[in-house]
Formats: structure tokens, C-alpha cells, sequence
């Protein structure tokens, strides 16, 4: 049984239709809105007109308000530290803060946020011609053999590969016969932050450097508790898509042509998060994509925020969940492109569940493919037992879609 954390928590017993809708619903949709009563997998009763429950609306838009809080404070913190990163190594650049969207700065989880950090001094990407196996230790010796192949999400970067870039990157701290490897940047950019942390003032936030674990990861004390921030620098390519994204497929009616063209302006960004390899990352792509959802007056948005809701509260909880809000956006773009049509999307419990239905496969076969590069698995290395216990939670949820809350 599912029960909110305290200072959230109703005091009466309420249907999963009202959690769903509360979830994602404003204040001036809460007069009159169509509450799905019991959604059954296999026959669907059609939605009734009610009242939305004053205290879950109320838990609602308290859990908006405090994440909106704590994204303020933490892009100060954030844009503190990276100017005076920047001061200090040219090579880093100063995340600014933002009113609206800051799209340096992911929500995974509600205490956890991915950083990205933009790299400076590298412009005119052009994919790289010839193939060759490099591993190197950080001391720079290489090694006598290769580990593996890149995978679908990972490749090589060579220093050569822009056409315009500084100095510095040809410089040995980051640089190994050409290559700009992934850990020795990672090496250079967590002294900076170490550094930073030192010398910035930051009143009224506590922060500090996390060091049990690979990576750059801080804590951030806000008002409502500690955040924790994973900062990875990034090369930002907006000027190309990546070859390895062979999006879209033939035969595919979502998105449309003009849409795609679109999303592909936005390039992609190549993320400094391992030994040897960069990672692909379409952040931008993605945001765009999930902004422009509902032109034609469908629900997929309203789908997300009711499965993100649930799958924070219920199925997945905690601070480093093995299953994050971007890996539901990967389930979303999937149920998207396999139901194209307005139809599909117009009742809101026929296609809430086709989305849970899918993720329920996905953390049942530990398999989840990137919606751009679709040879890739983002669950390969994800925690197994932790994905077969939510397994099992949304198989009971599927049984029987009606949760009582306490």
C-alpha cells in the first residue's frame, strides 16, 4: 500500500482516478474534469464528471511549487560555481540562470539532477573517417589490446575532428595522441569544482563534493533537503545529427517530416561520463520533441505527468532510482510512434495504460532501446534486482489499476 510522505499525506481514502488526474491538472482544470473511475485492462468503463479531491490537488501543486524551488535555488548554486570554473579554465563554460526552462539542468528523479556542463573551444564537428583502437591509461601509456568496441551510445572523439578549437585541448592534461579522452577531462574538471566549492560564498546552501562514486557528483543543501547534482561536461554539436541516430525509420507516421527536420536542428551533445568513450545525448532533442506533443488536442502529456507521478510515489521512489523521468520519455516517444493517430490519444485511461503496459515490458525484459539510437539498451547495466521488484509492482498495478491511499 502507498502512502504519501507526511506533510503531503490525505487524510481520506482516495481512488487511483483521482491521483492520476490530480497529478497533472491546474487549478483551473479542478471545477469540472472527467475522473476515470476503474480502468480494467481489458474492458475500460468510459470516464464520469467530479470533483477533484481539494488535498490531492493541494499535495500536487505543494510538489510542483517545491521542485520549482529547489531547480531555482540549485541553477544558482550551479551558475556560482561554473562562472568561477570558467575563471579559472577557459575550456569550461558558465551555465547562466534561466526564468523559464534551464536546459542545462535534467530532473531525473526529485533529488537528483543531471548537470550538464558546456565545453568551450570546440566548433565545426565532422564525423571522424578512419577507424582505430585507442585505450590509454590516464598516465597516457597505452594499453596493449583493446577492452571493446563503443557502444551504440558511445564513440571516439578526436581533437581534429573541429575545424575551429583552442589551444588548451591539444594540451596533455586532456588530450592522449589526439584523442580528447573522456577521463582525463573528467580528472581536470573535478579539481576545478573541488576548487570552486572552496572558493565560492554560497549563502544559505551547503555544498560538497560526493567522492563515493565515479563521476563528478555534489550535494546541494536546499530548503527542502539535500539535492544531489551529477556535473558532466559536454560538447555541444548543434550543427549535425548524429550518423550512429539513424532516426527516423522508413515508415513511420509520428513524427511528421516537418517535425523531424525540425528536432534534427537541434543537434546532439557528446557527454564526458566514462574511461574511454563519449557518450550521445539528445537532451535538446528530446525537449523539444516532448514541448510539442499535443498540437493536435491529445493527452501523451498528460499520460507522462501521471506516470512520472506514479512511478516516483509508487512503483520507484527513492533518491537514485534505476528508473528515471528520462527513461520514461523513451517508453512516451515509443508509444508515440507505435499509436500515431489523434484517436489514440483523445481517452486519457485507455492510453495511460498502454504506457504503463509498455514500461512494465521494458522493466520485465531489463531492455529499454534510446528512441534515437535504437541499437542501444539503456538498462544494461541497470541494477537487475531493483527493475524486477518494480516489475512486480506494476504487474500487481496492472491486476488491478485501483490504489487506496491511507
Amino acid at each position: 500500500m502507498y502512502t504519501f510522505p507526511e506533510k503531503f499525506r490525505p487524510q481520506r481514502r482516495t481512488s487511483l482516478a483521482t491521483l492520476l488526474t490530480s497529478a497533472v491538472c491546474t487549478e483551473r482544470q479542478a471545477e469540472n474534469i472527467a475522473v476515470p473511475l476503474r480502468i480494467d485492462q481489458e474492458a475500460m468503463k468510459s470516464p464520469t464528471e467530479g470533483n477533484l479531491d481539494d488535498c490531492l490537488l493541494n499535495k500536487v501543486d505543494l510538489r510542483r511549487q517545491w521542485i520549482s524551488q529547489m531547480v531555482e535555488e540549485v541553477q544558482k548554486v550551479v551558475h556560482h560555481l561554473t562562472t568561477e570554473i570558467s575563471h579559472q579554465d577557459i575550456r569550461f563554460q558558465a551555465i547562466p540562470c534561466s526564468d523559464t526552462y534551464n536546459e542545462n539542468i535534467k530532473v531525473l528523479a526529485p533529488t537528483h539532477f543531471l548537470v550538464t556542463v558546456p565545453l568551450r573551444g570546440l566548433a565545426g564537428y565532422r564525423e571522424a573517417r578512419q577507424k582505430r583502437w585507442r585505450y590509454y591509461t590516464l598516465q597516457g601509456g597505452r594499453l596493449p589490446c583493446p577492452l571493446r568496441d563503443p557502444e551504440a551510445l558511445q564513440q571516439w572523439l578526436e581533437v581534429e575532428q573541429f575545424l575551429k578549437n583552442l589551444w588548451q585541448w591539444h594540451e596533455a592534461d586532456v588530450n592522449i595522441e589526439g584523442d580528447i579522452v573522456p577521463a582525463r577531462v573528467l580528472q581536470v574538471f573535478r579539481k576545478l569544482v573541488e576548487n570552486a566549492i572552496e572558493t565560492c560564498h554560497l549563502p544559505g546552501n551547503e555544498v560538497s563534493m560526493l567522492m563515493d562514486r565515479p563521476g563528478v557528483w555534489v550535494a546541494v543543501e536546499t530548503f527542502a533537503g539535500p539535492v544531489e547534482l551529477e556535473l558532466i561536461p559536454s560538447v555541444e554539436i548543434p550543427t549535425s545529427w548524429s550518423k550512429k541516430a539513424r532516426w527516423p525509420p522508413c515508415l513511420r507516421r509520428w513524427p511528421s517530416a516537418e517535425r523531424v527536420q525540425c528536432i534534427k536542428s537541434f543537434g546532439f551533445s557528446l557527454l564526458a561520463c566514462s574511461n574511454y568513450h563519449w557518450q550521445l545525448s539528445f537532451l535538446r532533442a528530446e525537449q523539444v520533441l516532448l514541448e510539442q506533443l499535443d498540437e493536435d488536442g491529445g493527452c501523451r502529456r498528460k499520460c507522462f505527468q501521471a506516470l512520472r507521478q506514479m512511478k516516483e510515489d509508487v512503483w520507484c521512489p527513492g533518491k537514485r532510482p534505476v528508473i528515471t523521468s528520462h527513461h520514461l520519455q523513451m517508453v512516451l516517444f515509443w508509444t508515440c510512434e507505435k499509436y500515431p493517430h489523434p484517436k489514440d490519444w483523445r481517452i486519457f485511461s485507455k492510453a495511460f495504460l498502454r504506457l504503463v503496459r509498455k514500461l512494465h515490458k521494458c522493466v520485465s525484459q531489463h531492455f529499454l532501446k534510446h528512441y534515437f539510437v535504437r541499437k542501444s539498451n539503456l538498462l544494461r547495466y541497470a541494477n537487475s534486482g531493483e527493475l524486477d521488484a518494480m516489475a512486480q509492482k506494476l504487474a500487481f498495478f496492472l491486476k488491478n489499476p485501483e490504489i487506496t491511499l491511507s
